[in-house]
């Protein structure tokens, strides 16, 4: 698979720069016009391809979706009080930012995603996980949304079990 998740995933990096907001309708609130119907376009495709099961609140000071407790119990690794991410949403200071746990680490839909943005035409700024765009022209929304439809809440939590179980079998001190 190759999901290794990190001591602190890249949506911890993210909080450390977000301000604290107790809901979705507060972090809206709280941007300015002309950044709020940005943010409100893709967070619209986002609830319109979310697979069943994901939900949407606020995750690391940004608009999150991820796996409940009630379907995932043990939380994240990092800290298990937090659900699974699956995707976090941000207006940055200069940029959006789309934090896509979801493909982090999976070679095959990193692949996927790079092949059908490039179809587009349009630049693919992407890290490990977190794509930035800073006009919505820059997003290709269609290809957004089936990159998120491709994984159902199952695929996410095998993918992130697998991945920490490679990495407890690679942290084991031999005998």
């Amino acid at each position: 698979m190759g999901w290794e998740p990190a001591p602190m995933s890249p949506i911890g990096y993210a909080r450390l720069m977000a301000k604290s907001h107790e809901t979705v309708e507060d972090y809206l609130a709280s941007l300015p016009d002309e950044r709020r119907s940005v943010v409100e376009a893709v967070r619209s495709v986002i609830l319109k391809s979310l697979p069943k099961g994901y939900e949407e609140g606020i995750q690391y000071g940004m608009i999150g979706y991820f796996v409940p407790h009630s379907l995932y119990p043990n939380g994240y690794h990092c800290d298990p009080k937090q659900p699974l991410p699956f995707l976090g949403l941000a207006s940055q200071k200069n940029y959006y930012s789309l934090y896509f746990m979801g493909v982090y680490g999976d070679p095959e839909e990193v692949a996927w995603l790079q092949r059908e943005w490039a179809k587009t035409g349009k630049k693919l700024d992407m890290g490990k996980c977190c794509i930035r765009f800073r006009k919505l022209e820059d997003l290709p929304l269609d290809v957004l949304g089936k990159a998120i439809k491709r994984i159902p809440v199952r695929t996410l939590i095998r993918r992130y079990e697998e991945a920490l179980d490679t990495r407890k079998r690679a942290t084991r001190k031999p005998k």
